[in-house]
């Protein structure tokens, strides 16, 4: 059984930074692409950034390019949302999740496409 565990979630004012980290354990980490999406009340889970298994392809979605940054370190079975100048609009719990295909090519934005989900951790921006 894959367990997802976010942490790094809080509350902080507009401009300021947060990095969000996904503990991974249950399978191997490293043959698997990972992602992290978003929902904020009352609005459908969106998708904000995927990376792939091997680490060398990244997709964001537009809103946050250019200011949110993911990564992961396969040896410690973890991966990370880097997010710089922060904006209310980021306001939401944000998710980690395992792609379900063993060493896919490139990363994706389809929440389909992804098997396991973490608990969340919430984000809160004040303006």
């Amino acid at each position: 059984q894959v367990q997802l565990v976010e942490s790094g979630g809080g509350l902080v004012q507009a401009g300021d930074s947060l990095r969000l980290s996904c503990a991974a354990s249950g399978r191997t980490f490293s043959s698997y692409g990972m992602g992290w999406f978003r929902q904020a009340p009352g609005k459908e889970r969106e998708f904000v950034a995927a990376i792939s298994w091997s680490g060398t392809s990244t997709i964001y979605a537009d809103s946050v390019k250019g200011r949110f940054t993911i990564s992961r370190d396969n040896a410690k079975n973890a991966q990370y949302l880097q997010m710089n100048s922060l904006k209310p609009e980021d306001t939401a719990v944000y998710y980690c999740a395992a792609d379900r295909s063993r060493f896919r090519v490139g990363a994706t934005r389809r929440p389909a496409e992804y098997d396991y989900w973490g608990q969340g951790t919430q984000v809160t921006v004040s303006s």
